[in-house]
């Protein structure tokens, strides 16, 4: 597979993040909880990706491997609890713009645990897509925001897990096939978020059956792709390049509220979008750039 195969597939796995927000107010409109919406994603997720598993040919993984994969998958189930919470208390503009903080956050995380400082170009991208955020949001032309502390706590608390996530995605069992490590990051992620949040809500049946709808669509496009993506790219590209491709997820939610949601979308909004897309493609034709000119030396050394 190509390299540029690798960066799409990141780039897909950031756009199915975008489609959950439309679909959890559409939730939490039909009056269901976060435990609920939350639960009922993670759940439906991992039977759907054990499903699956099941259904390839059986892959041998070591009990540590196993461990640690799980373990990574606890910073996936906290985003999901810490930005359904933000949801409540924050303008959805304004708690996206909270979880879009994972772009430098993932930086810093590169910069900690693989000594790797942010080049140039990377943080000109940072800047621009973080520009974009706040125009694609609406922020800006946004009157009378007040910003929930506790709000803007739990935003901030999904915008670094969220990057942990993702940094973890690239870093650990890089040998593992990604449908059983997408499945074992996702169970991970089920045990938190029963932790956090016991699923006794879960065995009361109209509850589960009215949920079953939301928590399908959820787990498949929150708790399946994602990790299943993510184990596929990011491997290959680096938590780098990797956490920028994922600033596909702001545009693809404005597209899903202006489209779905029928929400007014307004024309700073777009050019918020442009600029997004603009930074992320900016970003990526520097890495094809770079990996061209790796080949051409290996080919040079041969």
């Amino acid at each position: 597979m190509k390299n540029w195969h690798y960066v799409l597939i990141v780039f897909l796995g950031g756009c199915s993040y975008g489609i959950l927000s439309t679909f959890v107010k559409l939730a939490y409109a039909n009056g269901f909880s976060v435990q609920e919406i939350t639960g009922g994603q993670y759940l439906f997720g991992t039977v759907i990706i054990w499903l699956l598993v099941a259904l390839t040919k059986k892959q041998k993984i070591s009990r540590n491997q196993a461990v640690k994969l799980l373990l990574s998958g606890v910073p996936f189930g906290l985003t999901g609890i810490f930005y359904y919470h933000s949801l409540q208390s924050l303008h959805a503009s304004l708690a996206i713009i909270f979880l879009f903080q994972y772009i430098w956050i993932g930086s810093i995380l590169e910069l900690v645990f693989l000594k790797k400082k942010p080049s140039l170009e990377k943080l000109v991208a940072i800047v621009i897509l973080l520009a974009g955020s706040l125009l694609a949001a609406g922020i800006l032309s946004d009157t009378g925001v007040t910003v929930s502390l506790q709000g803007a706590m739990w935003g901030m608390l999904s915008a670094v897990t969220f990057a942990t996530f993702i940094f973890l995605s690239g870093s650990v069992g890089k040998d593992t096939a990604p449908l059983l490590k997408s499945a074992l990051l996702s169970s991970g992620g089920l045990i938190i978020v029963f932790i956090v949040f016991p699923p006794f809500y879960l065995i009361d049946l109209p509850v589960l059956i009215g949920v079953t709808k939301f928590g399908l669509i959820l787990g498949f496009f929150g708790a399946v792709l994602p990790p299943l993506l993510f184990s596929i790219g990011m491997p290959k590209i680096g938590p780098g390049l990797g956490t920028i491709l994922t600033a596909s997820e702001l545009p693809v939610a404005v597209l899903m509220s202006a489209f779905v949601l029928k929400e007014h979308v307004s024309g700073v909004q777009w050019i918020g979008v442009v600029i997004i897309l603009g930074g992320i493609a900016a970003s990526n034709l520097k890495y094809s750039k770079s990996s061209m000119n790796t080949k051409a030396n290996n080919s040079l050394a041969n």
